[in-house]
């Protein structure tokens, strides 16, 4: 045999270069990340995010400052005249988001005025009955016989809780929306204005906070039973001693050392957003966006919906057995055929939603 007639051996691959589709072992397997890669860019990405916290707190400039963008309500809709609604009001605003070929359907959704009332009983209620909305919206859609190819979801992934900076405990309120809300929703608690505090002041004031999630069993996102291995939980316990995040934001621009930065500046200097020496502001940013925003996603979809799914479908199922009048049985006709009775229009077989706000089990 000539010497060029002579097979090939595959070289081994090294670190970081690219497979070499003529070597005689390869199958392709690994193309399917390339495939995933292509179908993702087309279809976009959808995230919707939930602010709640009473006015003044800064909700819609730390929202701007996430996207770098003016994504909140405010920006969207301004109203210098805004009074304080009497009731909770939900109100949403979507953007189309494009960053290097990747976009992305993002929702903010408002809650003007929670916690801005002398008596505040219950106030989470309709929170969480929105929330309960979006995920009966989603079921539905996906047990209609003639379902979307792709149904779009407004299901709420994340909570962002906006803590007053008052540096000592958290407030009753506080303590009940998260432990009704977290059964039902990613949360995600900060530390509002966390430049109105010293960095001793801050410190305490995190710690006090922590204990107080504990002690009342409220579990926020990273979840640690939803960890899914020793990578993942390494990486989440570190996640968890920062919670919550004590933010700063801004969507002014200023020039620092050459740079251009978002901060607030005062008479003793300029306080960099994104400079985790002075808040935890870029904590946030890749908690939400870098790292773990489809985890955000999987665990809204696979737990928080699926616990809902459940329960709806578990109701219709007792509902239709204790109804029997509502669906009697054939009588026949004097033929001997089958009377067909009227039923009522379902066409998903699910029973009416009756009035639920939290689907805790």
């Amino acid at each position: 045999m000539s010497e060029s007639a002579k097979p090939q051996q595959p070289t081994p691959q090294g670190k970081g270069e690219k497979t070499n589709v003529n070597d005689f072992g390869y199958v392709g397997i690994d193309a399917i990340l390339e495939q995933m890669r292509r179908k993702a860019m087309k279809q976009g990405f959808e995230l919707n995010i939930m602010v709640v916290g009473q006015s003044g707190l800064g909700k819609s400039t730390l929202m701007n400052t996430l996207f770098k963008s003016k994504v909140s309500r405010k920006s969207v809709l301004p109203n210098p005249e805004e009074r304080i609604p009497k009731t909770i009001e939900i109100k949403s605003v979507s953007h189309d988001i494009e960053e290097k070929g990747v976009r992305m359907k993002l929702t903010v959704i408002d809650t003007p005025g929670f916690g801005d009332h002398i008596n505040n009983e219950n106030c989470w209620q309709p929170i969480m009955k929105f929330i309960n909305d979006q995920y009966e919206a989603f079921l539905q859609e996906e047990i209609n016989i003639n379902r979307k190819k792709r149904i779009p979801d407004s299901r709420v992934h994340c909570c962002i809780y906006f803590i007053p900076p008052t540096g000592h405990c958290l407030r009753p309120l506080d303590v009940e929306f998260m432990r009704r809300l977290s059964k039902v929703v990613n949360i995600v608690p900060v530390i509002a204005k966390a430049d109105t505090l010293t960095l001793e002041e801050r410190d305490y004031f995190k710690q006090t906070i922590r204990e107080e999630l504990r002690a009342n069993g409220i579990d926020v996102y990273p979840q640690k039973e939803f960890d899914e291995d020793a990578d993942d939980r390494m990486i989440n316990d570190k996640i968890r001693e920062m919670i919550p995040f004590a933010v700063v934001g801004s969507d002014q621009e200023y020039q620092v050392n050459g740079k251009r930065i978002l901060g607030r500046k005062t008479k003793w200097g300029t306080i960099e957003v994104e400079n985790t020496a002075h808040c935890e502001f870029a904590y946030l940013r890749d908690l939400l966006i870098r790292t773990h925003m489809q985890n955000i996603k999987d665990i809204t979809g696979s737990i928080h919906y699926e616990t809902y799914r459940v329960r709806r479908l578990n109701e219709s199922n007792v509902h239709f057995n204790s109804h029997p009048a509502d669906h009697p049985a054939a009588q026949p006709k004097a033929n001997g055929q089958p009377e067909e009775q009227p039923v009522a229009p379902q066409a998903n077989g699910v029973a009416p939603q009756h009035e639920a706000l939290s689907h805790e089990m």
